[in-house]
C-alpha cells in the first residue's frame, strides 16, 4: 500500500506539493517582515500536505481502484484527516500576511478578498449547504449508482478524490477556520454541526458491514489472483469508516472545545474590564455630583487680617 507507485494522473500529489512550497515560502517572507508565525502552524499544514499526497500518489491509489478498503481509507483520509491539519495551519491568514500590497500581490489580494465576500462563498459555507454535501459523500455515493458511474475511469476516480477534498474542506472551515471568513458562526452553532457530522461514519461503517452482497459493481470482483473475498472488503471498509474516522472527529472536537473556552474567558474578562471601567466612571460622577452641592469655601478671620497687612 505504501510503496512507490505514482498514479496516472497525479493532481492531488502536485497540489500537495505545490503547497507546501508555497507555505514555507510564505513563513519565510512573514518571518524576514519580523512577524511572528507558529511552527506549530507549519508543521499541521505540513503534516496535511503529506498525509495528501501519500494517499494520492503511492501504491494504496491503485489499490483504491479495485479494493473497497483501499479506497475507503482513501475517501475518510481526504475528507477527515486531511482538512483539518490544512485548516490548522491557518493558510488563509498566511497568505493575507505574506502578500505584498503591491504590484502583483495586490491584485491577488483583490481576488482573495472579492472570493471572501461574495455572495457564493456565504452559500457554500453555511451549513445548510456543507452537511448535505458531506451526506453525499458517503450515502449518496455507496448506496446508489452514482459511485459505479463515477469510478468507471481514472478521471472520475480523481474527480471523487477532489471532491471528498473539497467537501471536508468547506465543511471543517466554518469550525476551525481562525481567518477571515464571510459568515462566522456562533460557537453553539459549530458545536451543533460537529455534532450532527460524527455520527455519519458509524451509520455507513455499520451499513457495509451488516451488507450481504457487495453494494458496488466496481468492487463486487478484483483480480482472483488476489484472493480477496468482495464482501469481506467491503465488511473491513465500513470498519475503517467505524474506527478510522472517530478519534480524528474526537480530536477536532477537544480542539474546538479548547477555542471555545478561550473565547468564552476573553468575553468574560472583556465583560469585567467593561464594568470596571463603568464602576470607575460611575465613581468619578458621583462624586462630581457631590463637588456641586458642597458649600464653596469661606476665608478665615485668620486669612482676611493677612490680606489686609
Amino acid at each position: 500500500m505504501l510503496g512507490w507507485l505514482p498514479p496516472p494522473v497525479p493532481l492531488l500529489p502536485v497540489v500537495a506539493a505545490a503547497l507546501a512550497v508555497w507555505y514555507l515560502l510564505a513563513v519565510r517572507v512573514v518571518r524576514s517582515q519580523g512577524q511572528q508565525w507558529a511552527w506549530t502552524r507549519t508543521v499541521s499544514f505540513l503534516a496535511g500536505c503529506i498525509a495528501l499526497a501519500a494517499v494520492t500518489g503511492l501504491a494504496i491509489d491503485s489499490y483504491g481502484y479495485r479494493l473497497f478498503s483501499a479506497f475507503m481509507f482513501q475517501h475518510l483520509t481526504l475528507s477527515i484527516l486531511v482538512p483539518p491539519l490544512l485548516v490548522l495551519g491557518a493558510p488563509g491568514r498566511l497568505l493575507l500576511r505574506s502578500t505584498p500590497h503591491r504590484g502583483a500581490g495586490r491584485y491577488v489580494l483583490i481576488v482573495v478578498l472579492g472570493a471572501l465576500r461574495c455572495r457564493a462563498s456565504r452559500v457554500v459555507l453555511h451549513p445548510g449547504f456543507t452537511i448535505p454535501v458531506f451526506l453525499l459523500s458517503y450515502y449518496g455515493l455507496y448506496l446508489s449508482d452514482l459511485f459505479d458511474a463515477a469510478a468507471a475511469s481514472v478521471a472520475g476516480h480523481v474527480a471523487l478524490q477532489v471532491f471528498f477534498l473539497a467537501s471536508g474542506l468547506l465543511f471543517i472551515l466554518p469550525i476551525l477556520s481562525t481567518g477571515p471568513l464571510p459568515v462566522r458562526q456562533s460557537n453553539l452553532g459549530r458545536f451543533f454541526d460537529i455534532f450532527v457530522e460524527m455520527p455519519l461514519h458509524v451509520f455507513i461503517g455499520v451499513i457495509l458491514m451488516m451488507a450481504p452482497r457487495a453494494l458496488t459493481d466496481t468492487f463486487a470482483q478484483p483480480p482472483a489472483n488476489w484472493n480477496v473475498d468482495p464482501v469481506a472488503d467491503q465488511a473491513v471498509a465500513g470498519a475503517l469508516a467505524w474506527s478510522y474516522g472517530e478519534p480524528v472527529a474526537l480530536l477536532t472536537t477537544l480542539i474546538f472545545a479548547i477555542r471555545w473556552r478561550r473565547d468564552e474567558e476573553s468575553e468574560s474578562e472583556k465583560r469585567e474590564a467593561d464594568v470596571e471601567r463603568g464602576d470607575a466612571e460611575l465613581a468619578a460622577y458621583n462624586a462630581f455630583l457631590r463637588g456641586l452641592h458642597q458649600p464653596p469655601r469661606t476665608i478665615g478671620a485668620q486669612g482676611v487680617g493677612n490680606e489686609h497687612n
